[in-house]
């Protein structure tokens, strides 16, 4: 058993179920198993709720993208060292974010360099 199973293990239980509710959401925006409503309100009503539900999807997506990175550097034995610095990312980092590339140090870094790239509004002349 490597360091990281119980991660590896995790990680495949979120992916099942991350592709379980997506098939759901795929199904629900597509109607294949209830057609729109013909009462026009209904149906805008319905719309709204396709547009929250790509929207979980998208999320759903994303979330999937970053665990199959995090399965491959398992796999690759890179998990676990940052891909900025090289040094390790602290376990107590990926017991909580078990996808994550970055040391706290590298990822603060980024944040930061991404909160001041960012244009401030100026404020409205008085």
């Amino acid at each position: 058993m490597t360091k990281y199973q119980h991660i590896r293990e995790n990680l495949l239980a979120r992916r099942t179920e991350l592709m379980t509710r997506l098939e759901q959401i795929t199904s629900d925006v597509r109607h294949e198993e209830e057609p729109l409503s013909a009462d026009f309100a209904e149906q805008a009503t319905e719309r709204e709720n396709e547009e929250v539900m790509d929207a979980l999807g998208s999320q759903a997506r994303h979330e999937l993208a970053l665990i199959s990175g995090a399965l491959r550097r398992i796999e690759a034995d890179e998990f676990g060292e940052c891909t900025e610095c090289g040094e390790p990312i602290a376990d107590q980092r990926l017991e909580a974010l078990p996808f994550a590339e970055t040391c706290i140090s590298c990822a603060a870094i980024a944040e930061k360099n991404l909160t001041n790239s960012v244009p401030r509004k100026s404020a409205p002349p008085h």
